[in-house]
């Protein structure tokens, strides 16, 4: 007689199947180095919902007679040219992109972005104008149990004005926030990543971070420094 238990092959499979989800399930705890302890299933399962995609569209191009969405593909070269200027590298290869219109003027763009904040994504949408400035920042959905703040006005309100020239960083030119830091990186970097998109296919020639505006830039602290203007 063989001493391995033998089980029926209607009973062995369910719970063979039964073991992997329990692995897998185990395998999903998440570890929080600041609290000290695993998430609780509330904490991963929590979505904060501020608004939708197309609420959040209307606040960014609210006197557009039109509004239009594009798909925004990079081939593997456009991808590592953004990655070049932005200073790290990214999986996403496409981007929806909203742009507003009135008449044959260009109003604005606005797009949505999912960069993961501590241990999931958070969805929010960046704008801005025809010269490359971030004109609003608008969290969608919040996913994590802590950090929620970077969604307040008080907060974002600090990217309004940035551009691909800036560098949109913690201790540089953003406030960070107590206990949400790392939410603060991932919309920060976001915010970079979204400027630097519609730079480099939508505004050159002319775009805030092209070539040609910065031979301008070049040329007028040439001529600053010659008469003192």
């Amino acid at each position: 007689m063989s001493r391995y238990l033998r089980l029926p092959v209607a009973v062995a499979l369910p719970l063979i199947f039964l073991l992997s989800a329990l692995s897998e399930a185990k395998a999903e705890r998440i570890w929080d180095s600041e609290l000290k302890r695993y998430l609780t299933e509330q904490e991963m399962t929590h979505a904060e919902v501020f608004m939708s995609e197309e609420e959040a569209v209307k606040i960014m191009l609210p006197k557009s007679q039109r509004i239009r969405k594009e798909v925004l593909r990079l081939s593997p070269d456009q991808k590592a040219l953004v990655e070049s200027r932005i200073g790290w590298k990214f999986p996403e290869e496409e981007f929806e992109i909203y742009i507003g219109e009135t008449g044959a003027t260009v109003d604005g763009y606005a797009m949505v972005h999912n960069t993961i904040g501590k241990h999931k994504h958070m969805t929010y949408m960046v704008g801005a104008d025809p010269r490359g400035y971030c004109t609003d920042v608008e969290l969608l959905v919040f996913r994590e149990a802590r950090g929620s703040e970077v969604g307040r006005k008080r907060f974002n309100s600090q990217y309004e004005g940035k551009t691909v020239l800036d560098p949109i960083r913690i201790n540089k030119d953003i406030v960070n926030i107590s206990g949400a830091t790392m939410s603060v990186r991932s919309i920060s970097a976001g915010v970079k990543r979204v400027l630097v998109l519609i730079d480099e296919f939508y505004l050159k020639p002319l775009g805030r971070g092209s070539d040609t505006m910065a031979a301008r830039r070049a040329e007028k602290g040439f001529l600053e420094s010659l008469f003192g203007d």
